[in-house]
């Protein structure tokens, strides 16, 4: 499944994070690729550990923390700090998988990565190329968003960065460990709870089929859920 959360951040928010990254110390970002995907990545990141990255991801994990149809869709259990790349003259990350475990910093834990998320900070006016490919059950779907909004993607799917042959392109990635593992009970979850918050509005809260169809999604969610 892949859901576009629009918004995310406002034009306030995106020319702070935009001021703050310009002046940032970017780094090639090769180096935090694994061994077969470091070949095909061709752009700039942001030192996880350095000030910009810590402020701006904690601002990013607030944001989604109360954002409904991000809750909804990924069932968030644990999610991977934010980090920050940039692509221009050229940048470029080819067809590759993220990898399945990831070592959070500072501690033993390991976070399963059942979605990635990718939030694009630059208006796509502003450069060329950069769609986010991903590959799924009905072919490739190429995702170039409007500043401010996010992707929600399985962290599962082969996907790829397309050339940027003018301007650049400034995107927060990060990944999320679900309470919900399997994608297609995660799926059939989302699709109850967003059918439910549409009934709400039309039939009121008190309704007694819709309490019916709310204790249905809890025990689904009870029945499917690992924390």
């Amino acid at each position: 499944m892949l859901t576009i959360v629009e918004g995310l951040l406002g034009p306030d928010d995106l020319q702070s994070f935009r001021q703050q990254l310009q002046g940032a110390d970017w780094r090639d970002g090769s180096i935090s690729a694994g061994s077969l995907a470091r070949t095909q990545k061709h752009n700039q990141q942001l030192d996880d550990r350095s000030g910009v990255a810590v402020s701006l991801g904690n601002q990013l994990l607030r944001r989604l923390g109360a954002h409904p149809l991000f809750i909804s869709a990924a069932l968030p259990n644990r999610i991977f700090p934010p980090r920050f790349n940039r692509y221009a003259d050229g940048g470029t990350y080819g067809a590759h998988v993220d990898g399945a475990l990831l070592q959070l910093a500072g501690s033993p834990t390991m976070l399963r990565t059942d979605l990635s998320a990718t939030l694009f900070l630059s208006d796509p006016g502003d450069y060329d190329g950069g769609e986010l490919e991903i590959e799924g059950a009905f072919g490739v779907q190429s995702v170039k968003l409007p500043a401010g909004d996010l992707v929600l993607y399985p962290a599962s799917s082969l996907h790829r960065v397309t050339p940027v042959t003018r301007g650049q392109r400034l995107a927060s990635f990060f990944w999320i460990e679900s309470m919900v593992r399997d994608e297609g009970e995660r799926t059939m979850l989302f699709d109850l709870d967003q059918t439910i918050q549409a009934l709400t509005v039309t039939v009121g809260a008190a309704d007694a089929n819709l309490m019916k169809l709310s204790a249905v999604y809890h025990n689904l969610l009870r029945r499917w859920a690992i924390t």
